[in-house]
């Protein structure tokens, strides 16, 4: 009998092809046959989300789609000697990669990992991934929480020449200024736009070509409106009411301590809310600064003018006593009563004169809290048209 043995399988056309590309492969060598000419890199950003804008260190995390293509010369295949196949995966750690690096990069943060990258028979690679990026960015939060922000990610070469790498954008720079359609645009921030532009710079020796896109987006501040500024705003009407209370009543330096401390552990509270810089401090922090100087300034108004009423009431009092003592030895021509009517009628009239006194310091605590009102609005108002 003859032993049965197994027949040996025969490779697929896939791995076949896989086997000859890479047979003789040198992934360190850049893949052309005309070492003077450049290989030029295909540069293509799909702008998907803005997860985090930080201030204190200057950072924009988003996620992008980023995409690069260029031509390998060295992994060209006639398809028809390979049962037709047209383009193949292949592991990016096999092949020639070339080394652009976005200069902002702080961190790729939790990017999946995308070990493969996409061949066609004309040696066209396709390398296509998404990445978390962590970007260092220069923030300008000083009209927070109507402000834009403008973050670059520049594409470069960290060693190639543009002699021996050149960079090329893979869509026109309307169409990449123009893509939305990816944005999750339902969040805090709005895309306005994603400008490009091409340069080249000249270092150590050599000329380097970079990409550059701007990132420009813009903060929506419904949610800091309705959470932050809004109940300051109705804090400080409540202040500006508390004066038609009675200055003889003793209640409005109470009801004014009040407000004070309610803001205070307002703002407290909202401290996490409100962007932190180590430079700069945001508009509405000064906003908040100023209301809650506001505040105790109109706490320091009422306690001057009950201090003054009091100081003349007691004045009275000892008017008064003097004026017992002296219709008691008939040193007065005044009977008790009359001098019990030119008290009530000093009073009267001291309590007129605090009312007055009360109403002007209440206009100049008005006009001042109108004008610093009307400064703010039109400082967040050039910065949220400009």
């Amino acid at each position: 009998q003859l032993a049965c043995v197994p027949e040996k399988h025969k490779r697929s056309p896939l791995n076949q092809l896989t086997r000859t590309l890479l047979r003789g492969y040198d992934s360190g060598v850049r893949p052309v046959q005309n070492w003077t000419s450049p290989t030029v890199v295909y540069i293509d950003l799909i702008l998907q989300s803005i997860l985090n804008v930080d201030g204190k260190t200057q950072s924009l995390t988003t996620c992008i789609w980023y995409r690069q293509i260029w031509t390998d010369e060295f992994l060209v295949w006639d398809p028809e000697e390979f049962d037709g196949i047209t383009e193949i995966s292949l592991l990016s750690d096999a092949i020639w990669v070339p080394d652009v690096i976005v200069s902002e990069f702080v961190d790729e943060g939790k990017s999946p990992p995308i070990p493969y990258v996409y061949v066609n028979s004309s040696g066209l690679v396709k390398n296509y991934r998404p990445v978390q990026a962590v970007l260092a960015c220069k923030l300008e939060l000083y009209a927070f929480p109507f402000d834009k922000q403008n973050c670059t990610l520049t594409f470069r070469s960290w060693l190639h020449s543009v002699q021996e790498l050149d960079l090329a954008l893979w869509r026109s720079a309307e169409a990449i200024a123009s893509e939305q359609t990816e944005f999750m645009n339902d969040g805090e921030w709005e895309l306005l736009s994603i400008p490009s532009h091409y340069w080249q710079l000249q270092q150590a020796g050599g000329e380097y070509a970079h990409i550059q896109f701007n990132v420009l987006i813009r903060r929506r501040p419904l949610l800091y409106v309705v959470g932050l500024l809004i109940p300051s705003i109705f804090l400080m009407l409540v202040d500006v009411m508390s004066f038609y209370l009675p200055i003889n009543s003793g209640t409005r330096v109470t009801f004014k301590t009040s407000t004070l401390l309610g803001y205070t552990v307002f703002r407290v509270n909202l401290m996490d809310e409100l962007p932190a810089t180590a430079v700069t401090t945001p508009l509405i922090g000064v906003f908040f600064a100023a209301c809650m100087a506001l505040l105790m300034l109109s706490l320091a108004k009422s306690i001057l003018a009950i201090k003054l009423l009091h100081h003349g009431e007691t004045e009275v009092r000892q008017m008064s006593v003097s004026a017992q003592l002296l219709d008691h030895y008939g040193s007065l021509g005044q009977s008790f009563a009359e001098s019990l009517f030119t008290t009530d009628v000093a009073q009267g009239k001291w309590l007129v004169l605090c009312a007055k006194v009360d109403r002007v310091l209440f206009r100049v605590y008005l006009f001042i809290l109108v004008m610093y009102t009307s400064t703010l609005v039109l400082l967040w108002l050039s910065w949220g048209l400009a």
